[in-house]
Order: structure tokens, then sequence, then C-alpha cells
């Protein structure tokens, strides 16, 4: 099996998440513009509430998980209505993968329906057989990995990702990682590297796993 990462792995939602934080904030606080796509890219790979804890450091604790969790719920109504940039070759990748036979995850540390999202609006039904968030499990990235692999039967399996946080949850749950270096981060110890989305089948023929 390979489970993928989403963001910075599958596709690059800076721009609409940044969008639909800036409407929600405004609403509720009045403030305009508060983040920019650097910002959303800044957090990525981290829980929700990490990621409120950074974006909103200078309000209140529980306010600020309040307005993050609103923050969130309506980022999946307007990803799922208007969707972000997948990588190049992402579609044509998966295909190809489908047609070997190759059963494919997504793992995010996302909030929950998130990964809905994204399997709604691009169309991914088809590639994936499951996913798992820490929105809807409350479990770090390793234990969602685990999760899938026992849920579907599994006991080798490959975890693509782009940051070092991907790196050490595949190899806590037992598995190697390919690091996806056109993401938004870096991994000193992946297993082995991929520049573009389209050797991603190359680089799993070479790591023995078809």
């Amino acid at each position: 099996m390979i489970i993928f990462d989403l963001d910075g792995t599958l596709w690059d939602s800076t721009v609409p998440v940044a969008e639909s934080w800036n409407v929600k904030i405004e609403e509720e606080t009045g403030e305009a513009d508060r983040l920019t796509p650097e910002d959303i890219s800044n957090v990525m790979g981290m829980t929700m509430t990490q990621i409120a804890d950074t974006l909103f450091s200078d309000i209140e604790e529980d306010a600020r998980y309040e307005l993050a969790h609103k923050c969130e719920v309506f980022e999946n109504e307007y990803i799922r209505r208007r969707g972000a940039r997948l990588y190049p070759g992402v579609v044509e990748t998966l295909e190809k993968l489908l047609e070997d036979g190759v059963k494919m995850a997504v793992v995010s540390n996302c909030q929950k329906d998130y990964v809905a999202a994204f399997i709604e609006s691009m169309h991914m039904e088809k590639y994936f057989v499951d996913y798992e968030e820490w929105g809807r499990t409350g479990l770090d990235k390793a234990g969602n990995i685990r999760l899938v692999m026992e849920r579907n039967g599994v006991d080798k399996a490959v975890y693509v990702g782009d940051i070092q946080r991907d790196a050490d949850a595949a190899h806590k749950a037992g598995i190697p990682c390919i690091y996806a270096a056109y993401g938004f981060g870096h991994i000193s110890d992946a297993e082995a590297e991929i520049e573009y989305f389209e050797e991603l089948p190359k680089v799993l023929e070479e790591l023995g796993y078809f």
C-alpha cells in the first residue's frame, strides 16, 4: 500500500485555505487579510491545535481554538466547492498505480472532513481505498498510518510526504518514507526521494514495491 500525505504532496491548497480563513476571521473579528498563503504553508503538517496556537497566539486560548474551529469548518466547505492546485502529474501517476493494482490511501494531520473535501472536489474517489485524519481519530500521524494499514489488512506500506514530521511518523509506524522534494519542507532521513510526482512508480520499483 502507498499512503500519501496530502498538503505539499498531492496538492497545494495554501491559497484557498488562506482565503477561506480570512473570510471567517473578518466575519468573526472584523480583521481583514490576516493570513497569507505563506502563513498557511508554514503550518502545514501540524495538527489543528498546533496551527491555532501558531496563527492565533495573540488570542486567549479558548477563543483561539473556537475561532480556529470555525475557520476549519468553513474551510472544508470552501475547499469542497473550489478545490485547489494538484501538483503536476498527480492524476496520471495515480491512474498508472491504480492500473497496476496498487492500493492507495491518504493520512493527514488535518481537521475532520478535509480529506473528504479534497477527494470530492478533485474527483479522486476511485484512487483511494481509505483515508484517515487527526480530526477524526485524535491519533498522531503514526497512529493513523497504522490504523489504515490494519483496517486494510496491509503489512507492507510506504508513506509519501514532504516534511520531516512525515518521515518521523512513517518510521514510528514502522514503514519507509519517500520524500516529495517539491513540497513545503525538507526530510533528512527518507529512504528515497522524488523531485516530481511522476517519478513515484520508478522509485517504488527501485524500493521493491513492484
